[in-house]
């Protein structure tokens, strides 16, 4: 009877840690999806770009205070994985105006793409984002695999990344 009773723990605790790594990796990625970014130079870059690069797609506004106070946390990130196949793209909310982001981004030398999201279209797109920050964690093969509401806890981020780079 005892022995009966450990098999079924056994095979239920393999359900759950099969399961917890299903959640986490499998049924948790899935596509970013398929966006046109108009970034503040004029250029213009997509989600098809991101592929082979892990890419943090971070929609946030000049008048969040949220947005504004993870910036150097964000800069610092980028800086830190940007020679290792790390990117970072900072969306500007449709209600943002575009004169507020440009400044913002140049006072703060943001260091990676900054884009406008002038009508709204890829907000909603990524799932008709209201509250920022938002953010995306997207693997090599354009899968989300992270999405957090509010600022990250930068630590797991920094993990997580680590665990995405190392990926073939």
């Amino acid at each position: 009877m005892k022995k009966a009773k450990h098999v079924i723990l056994s095979v239920a605790l393999a359900a759950l840690a099969g399961l917890g790594a299903y959640v986490y990796w499998g049924a948790a990625a899935q596509p970013a999806p398929e966006s046109s970014f108009v970034l503040l130079d004029g250029s213009s870059t997509s989600t098809q770009a991101m592929r082979g690069k892990v890419t943090l797609v971070n929609f946030w506004a000049t008048s969040c205070t949220t947005c504004v106070a993870e910036m150097p946390d964000l800069v610092t990130t980028y800086n830190k994985y940007k020679d290792r196949g790390y990117d970072t793209l900072a969306v500007a909310m449709q209600y943002d105006p575009p004169q507020y982001v440009l400044n913002f981004a140049q006072s703060r030398q943001l260091p990676f793409k900054v884009a406008l999201d002038n009508t709204g279209a890829v907000a909603k797109a990524w799932g008709d984002i209201k509250v920022t920050p938002t953010t995306y964690l997207v693997n090599k093969r354009g899968q989300i695999v992270k999405t957090y509401i509010g600022a990250p806890n930068f630590e797991e981020l920094h993990r997580l990344i680590e665990q995405l780079l190392a990926e073939a």
